[in-house]
């Protein structure tokens, strides 16, 4: 029997599986209340809240005026893939060509090309929980199967090599590392990205993903390093992944990079070549002057998400029936509520959120979400005003539940 094209039966299998991302569900959930007029704070979307540098805006405007608004090639710009290879030269250490660059609409699409090119039905793809919430959601719609082993805040919310070498089996292509983590905001050192090498090699068939969108936002834990640096006889079945987003306060211009095997960046290349074809040519002349342009903007935002991670930690750690860890960077806090959630009788954490937005109006995201259930994550890229009545009112709830 056909299906009846008038209803979701008729979808494809692999988009009925998808699940939309939790994390812009809880920004649009807050901001459809706050339309309704509840008074309703965002702690939910790892977005900087502050403005694009001034100078990254003049580089795009100043594009606009020259002209520079037609296709580009595919995989980038010249003079942006240079700035690129410069930067992964100046402060990672890594050489790259040309044609081992690749930029595209955001960090989300680099992964989705890597997993396309990379990924058949039936590979296993592991990925350490907690993680993004995108990593297994874009595994999986290659027919690929994620493996999320578990992390606790026991260990920080890292992997250790043991649990690496027990997850990897002969189907294993894959390995995701992100460092510093969303959602936990944790660092691996060097001696447990060495450690991971020691596994790696004995795993020849494993290829590497390094995703290291925080690496400027870090504060303690460093200095940043991500595999290569500890393992660079891993450079062959390594893809480096990182961003402008999140350094440089540029969400909406959606420029992501990646440096890695030519063979990779040209399969990865192709795929783009289907779906996007090249990122915006105004975007890319904005991320060209964001990554060799005046770098103090960067600091001193890290600053300021330093200053509030303290805050909140500080006063999360006072709070009945929470448990926190102070983090190594990001602006994430990953506090485990599962003493609230027994307490309210609620099913879930997912509830737990749900009452929190209801009836403390903090509109916060699920730990399940991340592969870690009775945790919540908590976004401090807002002000500290916001941060302090969120906080404020938090409390309250967990004095009511405790009572």
């Amino acid at each position: 029997m056909e299906p009846d094209l008038n209803t979701a039966a008729a979808l494809a299998e692999r988009v009925q599986r998808l699940q939309a991302s939790p994390t812009l569900a809880v920004t649009a959930r807050a901001a459809e209340l706050q339309a309704q007029g509840r008074d309703i704070i965002g702690l939910g979307a790892g977005e900087p809240d502050f403005d694009t540098p001034e100078h990254i805006k003049e580089a795009a405007i100043r594009a606009i005026r020259a002209g520079q608004t037609k296709y580009t090639a595919v995989g980038g710009t010249p003079a942006l893939k240079r700035a690129v290879m410069e930067k992964f030269r100046r402060e990672n250490g890594l050489a790259y060509q040309a044609n081992q660059i690749l930029v595209s609409c955001g960090g989300k699409q680099s992964f989705f090309n890597l997993c396309q090119a990379l990924l058949n039905h039936g590979d296993e793809a592991v990925i350490p929980a907690p993680y993004w919430v995108s990593y297994p959601e874009i595994v999986a719609i290659t027919g690929a199967t994620p493996v999320m082993p578990y992390a606790g805040p026991e260990q920080h919310f890292k992997l250790s090599a043991a649990q690496l070498e027990r997850a990897l089996t002969r189907r294993t292509r894959l390995l995701v590392i992100n460092s510093p983590s969303n959602p936990t905001g944790m660092l691996y050192s060097r001696a447990e990205l060495a450690a991971f090498g020691e596994v790696l090699r004995r795993h020849p068939q494993v290829f590497i993903a390094t995703d290291d969108m925080y690496e400027h936002l870090l504060w303690q834990g460093g200095p940043f390093c991500n595999i290569l640096a500890v393992c660079p006889d891993l450079y062959d079945r390594t893809l480096v992944l990182n961003g402008v987003s999140k350094a440089y306060a540029m969400t909406g211009w959606r420029i992501g990079y990646a440096g890695g095997p030519a063979w990779l960046i040209a399969a990865m290349t192709n795929v783009q070549s289907q779906s996007t074809s090249n990122p915006a040519s105004i975007s890319q002349a904005a991320a060209e002057a964001a990554l060799t342009g005046d770098q103090r903007c960067v600091g001193e935002m890290c600053r300021a998400y330093q200053e509030r991670h303290a805050f909140v930690y500080q006063r999360l750690s006072g709070m009945h029936g929470v448990r926190v860890l102070p983090v190594d960077g990001t602006f994430y806090s990953f506090p485990d509520l599962s003493a609230v959630i027994v307490r309210l009788k609620l099913a879930d954490d997912n509830a737990l959120a749900e009452r929190l937005l209801n009836d403390a109006g903090i509109a916060l995201v699920a730990g399940s979400a991340f592969g870690a259930p009775g945790h919540l994550r908590l976004s401090c890229a807002t002000s500290m005003a916001n941060l302090e009545a969120a906080m404020s009112r938090l409390e309250d709830f967990l004095r009511q539940a405790f009572a």
